[in-house]
Parts: C-alpha cells; structure tokens; sequence
C-alpha cells in the first residue's frame, strides 16, 4: 500500500468516526424530547413516537440508501446523509413555533432525521470495516467509532433531561439551544466533509449481481438480530428513563420536579457504559472474535435483566444524577442500576452483528449494508410494543420481551452466523 493511499485510510477513518458520532446525536434526541409530548392529550403513553417515526426511516430508506451507495459512492451519500439531517433538526426546530400542530411537526422532523441517520449508517459501517480489513480487525474499529457514537450518545439525553426540568411543564423551546447547536455541527460537517478527500472502497461501475445478500443465510438471520439489538439498546434505557420520569410509578418515587433531570442522567450512564464498553471492545477488537464477544455479552446481559425483573422495587440504590447545577446522589431502585450496567453489554453488539452478517459478501456489501440498515426500524418497533407491555403490565414487566430478543441474539452468535453459503461469487 502506498503512503498515499495509508493517509487517505486514515482520513477516511477519522471522518467515518466522526460522523459515527452524529449518528448518536440525531438518535438521541427523540426520545428525551419524547418526555415533552408524552404529556400531549393526543399522545398519552406514546412518548416513544418521535424515536418510531425515526427508527421507521430505516425501514423506508434501507434499500434505497444501499442503491444510493452503490451509485454515487461512500463520499457523496455521506454529504447527502448531513443535508438531511440539518433539515430534520430544523424542522423539529420548526415544531416548537407552531402551536398545537407542532407534534406533527416534531414527528416529522423525527423521521426526516431518521432518513439521515440511515444513510450515515449505511455508509459508516461497510467503510470502517472494509477500511479495517474485515474480520477481527474491521470490527476493532466498528467498535472504536462506536466509541465516540456512545460519548454523543451519553451526552444528549442528560443535556435533555436537564433543559425539560419537570417534564409535566416542559415545551419543546425548552431544548432549542441543543436544536441550534445539531444544526451548526450539521452545517460545519457539510463543509468539512465537502473538501475531505475520502477514496472509495468499491467500484462502483460494472459490477453485475447475479444473486441477492438475501441468499445469504448468516446474512438474513444478522438482519433480524440487528432488529432485535437496536430495539433492546433503545428500550433498555428509555424504558427505563420513562419509569424514573413517572413519579407515580410504584418502585420509581422521585421528586416530580427532579424526576426527569434524574432519569435523563440513568439514561446517560446507560450510554456512558457502552462508551466503555466499546473503548474495551475497540482495544481487544483485534485478537477477540466478534463471535466471541458477542456470545459472552449476551449470556451477561440475560443475567442483568432478569435479575432487574425478579429483584423487589423497594430495593433501592444510589446513582450519580445531574440536576444543571451540579451531580447528586439519587436514590432510584436496584433494577435501575442493573438495567444501566447492560450498556457494557449492548455497547459491543452492534459492530459483531455488523461484522458476522456482511462477512463474505464482497460486491455484495453495498447493498447488503442498506438493507441492514432497515432491520434498524427496531428501535422503533420493539420499545413502541415495550411501552405498550408497561402500560399494560408495568415497566420491570416489559423487560420479559427485552430477554426475548437478547436470547435470540445469543443464538445468532453461536449457530446463525455461520456463512454456510461460500459457494456464491462474491467478486
């Protein structure tokens, strides 16, 4: 390899981790918001909406955002992913302007974000891992850009929590200096990246498809993991923030005008966690298998939920919280603590799925990695049916679907993702 073509690896590396980052960012706004508009008459119990109408723009966009990929190239599609995403925060900007039109006005917002966090993803994770080389090695630096996903991640639901105070008073112009802030990153990444120098990993010119990635079978059953592993890494801590938010949820009991200050800051640790989660991922990425790793976290994480369900509410803990002014000791439930500690689990899943499903598909990875990109609608699908099981059934009940899906993860690492179809042309 040349040294020019190592400093265009390494430009392209730093460029797809930073946009990693933003993909945290954009998420992580719905659903803290959500605490705003879960007090809607309209939208009673559906404060999860916003984060499913952006987690549905992966359903919609998953394959065209592949088809975009493979035809303008990783570059271009990246520039596209940052415009789409300056108009969804501007338009969530818009909601707070528009009375009582302006939920529909956030959920749009919500979605058209959703789209460009699609394509980021889209284009993200097939670059660090061929940029890596596959195998071990592309999955070490899936989990480092991770990293830093998971420190924007961390950071945003606290700075929400913090801004909406009390979250039966809060408005959306409550948030709007994190709003101007996502859309001058937004702005500034659009320029940055329009005079970066990013080469392509593909050829994007005659290149013929004799099959599908559908033909693959480790790549179909990945698909449905990562569908079960974004709907159990949102839900686990949003879930989770809704029932600290709820001061009359039995076992939640905090103050009402610190109740969602408090949950947004569980809610970050959560994030936090799988911060470090993937930083240790990141550092053994390159000698441990994604199989590996992905069994190990997902047998831990059975442990910690379950136990979060069977242990009494009346047990209680102390979690650090930040109220603006300064961090606190809060008193909150055990299973709280329990739940958070899962983000060391969750934090390294998404990179081994990633790994494991688009292993072996070559000039098949383009496409392969849009339509992955739709079984990311689960984070907007799995927590929607969570929310509904805890209105229904109480919030440490809901967590029975949370175990569900982490099971069948543990299966795909140890049986499903087994490339059994070799015998198809990858080149």
């Amino acid at each position: 390899m040349t040294t020019q073509s190592k400093q265009g690896n390494v430009v392209g590396i730093i460029t797809m981790i930073f946009l990693f980052g933003m993909i945290a960012f954009v998420t992580n706004l719905a659903a803290p918001i959500g605490l705003i508009w879960k007090n809607h008459p309209a939208f009673e119990n559906l404060g999860m909406l916003g984060n499913g109408m952006n987690f549905i723009a992966y359903l919609i966009m998953g394959i065209p955002a592949g088809k975009l990929l493979a035809r303008i190239g990783y570059k271009k599609s990246a520039l596209v992913a940052v415009a789409v995403g300056l108009l969804g925060v501007f338009v969530q900007f818009l909601s707070g302007k528009t009375g009582d039109a302006g939920v529909w006005v956030y959920l749009t917002g919500a979605f058209i974000a959703g789209i460009s966090v699609c394509l980021l993803n889209t284009v993200v994770n097939p670059m660090l891992n061929t940029l890596g080389g596959g195998g071990n090695k592309g999955n070490q630096l899936i989990q480092i850009g991770g990293s830093f996903n998971s420190l924007l991640a961390t950071l945003t639901p606290m700075l929400v929590g913090v801004m909406i105070g009390e979250a039966s008073k809060a408005v959306i112009s409550d948030v709007n200096p994190l709003l101007y802030i996502a859309m001058g990153v937004f702005a500034l990444t659009f320029v940055i990246l329009f005079f970066v120098p990013i080469a392509e990993i593909h050829d994007k010119t005659n290149v013929v498809y004799e099959r599908s990635p559908w033909a693959f079978r480790h790549f179909v059953l990945g698909f449905v993991a990562i569908f079960t592993y974004v709907g159990i890494e949102v839900g686990i801590p949003y879930i989770l923030m809704f029932f600290l938010a709820d001061a009359t949820a039995a076992g939640a009991g905090l103050p009402a005008a610190t109740a969602a200050a408090t949950a947004g800051s569980v809610a970050g640790i959560y994030w936090l966690l799988m911060m470090v989660g993937r930083f240790v991922g990141g550092a053994i990425g390159g000698k441990v298998s994604s199989r590996a790793m992905m069994a190990t976290t997902t047998a831990v994480a059975i442990v910690l939920v379950v136990s979060a369900i069977l242990v009494p509410a009346s047990v209680q803990t102390s979690m650090p919280a930040f109220t603006g002014s300064g961090f606190v000791m809060a008193q909150v439930p055990m299973s709280a603590l329990l739940l958070v500690l899962c983000g060391l689990c969750t934090s390294v899943m998404w990179g081994a799925i990633f790994n494991l499903a688009t292993e072996g598909l070559g000039k098949y990875t383009p496409l392969a990695s849009g339509i992955f990109m739709m079984g990311v609608c689960g984070g907007g699908v799995l927590p929607a049916i969570q929310e509904q099981i805890a209105g229904a059934a109480g919030y440490m009940t809901s967590y029975w679907l949370v175990v569900a899906a982490i099971a069948y993860m543990l299966f795909y690492a140890l049986v499903g993702s087994k490339n059994v179809n070799k015998d198809i042309k990858v080149s």
